[in-house]
């Protein structure tokens, strides 16, 4: 070897042995300051609401104040860009949804971000069953009768949703397709923003997560018809499902955390185990089956496959449906 060569490797070794040795350090030190949490959708939503309650455990678990920064519009995906922009230093987290994940790509091929490479997978953190949500005012007391009544006023009914491309959107026109009824769709940029005219019966039907929906219920303010699950729902037992009315009718909300893309996996590791640590805790519990939502936990590998047999699914819908976001 030429001696000019011996020289190089020789004055590379300590740059090698820093990079090496970077990783293991970073993660012992990590976190030295408060974590951002993005919310990509408003106040008082379902994600906003689970965030707050998931943060909060997250910070006595990680060791460091765990802050919620709503960023929402463009059905979650200005929240979620700005995530998959942030430096992947593990102090950027993203609590994402079906709506900027699964959905969102695969009906918007135009969202600046590539929901699968631009992201680190870190967590799933809960899933929450939808429900069919009327106004106190309506004439429908059963899936059924909506149905009936909605094929015999085609067009003069409307639901709400959380915008083009959410889940409340396409499970909406997925119920559509399926009944055979034609109901005009009013987005908003929440569904926490539709409740006062649906409440007051400006809105005829949302498709609203348990998590937001189920409290307007309990305080007498709205009336539910079904949930989406496929099966009875051990969070609210007595309530019919959709699919009893439409056989094979099913959607559910996911809720999970990503970092930016290139986030260390030694970093990814301790957020992920403070994540299922959080998520086994009793009050976290609690909380969370108060909100309608049920803790998952699990590996980021087992994740990211979720997330992928999600895409795949409502990619079919969409297909199907033909179904565009504009």
């Amino acid at each position: 070897m030429k001696r000019e060569h011996m020289i190089s490797l020789v004055a590379a070794f300590p740059v090698a042995l820093a990079v090496m040795l970077a990783g293991p350090a970073m993660a012992q030190s990590y976190p030295s300051r408060p974590i951002r949490m993005i919310v990509p959708f408003p106040a008082g939503g379902a994600t906003d609401i689970l965030a707050r309650a998931l943060s909060q455990k997250l910070g006595e678990k990680i060791g460091q104040t765990v802050v919620v920064d709503n960023r929402p519009g463009a059905g979650g995906t200005i929240g979620a860009d700005a995530a998959s922009k942030s430096p992947a230093d593990g102090y950027t987290l993203l609590l994402a949804t079906s709506s900027t994940h699964s959905i969102g790509p695969a009906i918007n091929p135009k969202i600046p971000y590539n929901a699968e490479t631009d992201f680190t997978p870190i967590a799933y953190v809960a899933s929450s069953p939808n429900v069919v949500l009327v106004p106190n005012s309506s004439p429908s007391k059963t899936m059924g009768e909506f149905i009936a009544h909605a094929r015999k006023n085609p067009g003069r009914l409307n639901y709400a949703s959380s915008g083009n491309g959410t889940i409340v959107h396409l499970t909406s026109e997925y119920f559509k397709a399926q009944s055979g009824t034609f109901i005009l769709h009013i987005p908003y940029r929440g569904t926490a923003l539709a409740m006062p005219d649906l409440i007051s019966g400006k809105i005829d039907v949302l498709f609203d997560s348990f998590v937001t929906g189920m409290p307007h219920v309990k305080d007498g303010k709205l009336r539910v018809l079904a949930v989406t699950t496929a099966k009875r729902t051990a969070l609210a037992p007595d309530l019919p499902t959709v699919a009893e009315t439409l056989p094979g009718f099913e959607s559910v909300t996911w809720f999970g955390v990503y970092g930016p893309k290139g986030m260390p996996q030694d970093l990814v590791g301790k957020v992920n185990q403070a994540i299922n640590a959080a998520l086994a805790d009793a009050d976290v519990k609690d909380r969370f089956a108060r909100l309608g939502a049920e803790p998952t936990g699990g590996t980021p590998p087992a994740f990211a496959a979720m997330v992928k047999a999600d895409t795949a699914k409502w990619k079919k819908i969409i297909a199907e449906r033909k179904i565009t976001a504009d």
